[in-house]
């Protein structure tokens, strides 16, 4: 029997972060922006980005990092380096000789994931969340790494 996986704004409602009015104001609002709950209640300043994320984990069973206190091996970073110029939404940060750990910020990119599969194979991957502005920051920091060693080589000749 599949398991049923509980909404966004309950769990945001049993961890006591909007209330059940809120969660309905925002749900009509929805309506007509058709925008995902969570950019609402952003918007409304309801929630902080870390808290949605942290949701988001929970409802989705992907373990949520800080990247901030995580340990980020920039040479898996900079193997799939053309997936961080062109994705922008999913950073590797880590591997084994079987997974590779990438960290994204929306667990509803389906498509991205399904592009993180086909770079990784033969390896498998394993999500983290991370919010997404932290995500960016470390995409950039990749980006900073991935320019030096291009300039290093282009100096060499």
């Amino acid at each position: 029997m599949p398991m049923v996986r509980k909404r966004l704004g309950e769990i945001l409602i049993e961890k006591n972060l909007i209330t059940l009015d809120q969660l309905q104001e925002c749900l009509e609002e929805q309506k007509y922006t058709r925008e995902y709950l969570g950019a609402v209640l952003l918007k409304k300043k309801l929630i902080t980005q870390e808290a949605l994320v942290k949701a988001l984990s929970e409802q989705f069973d992907i373990p949520y990092i800080s990247l901030k206190n995580f340990y980020v091996d920039w040479n898996v970073c900079l193997r799939f380096s053309t997936l961080v110029t062109t994705q922008e939404n999913a950073l590797p940060i880590r591997q084994d000789d079987t997974v590779v750990t990438v960290a994204i910020s929306d667990p509803l990119d389906v498509i991205g994931v399904e592009k993180l599969e086909e770079m990784a194979r033969p390896k498998k991957i394993k999500l983290v969340l991370v919010t997404p502005g932290e995500l960016k920051e470390f995409i950039l920091e990749c980006k900073k790494r991935t320019k030096v060693p291009l300039k290093n080589l282009l100096e060499k000749e």
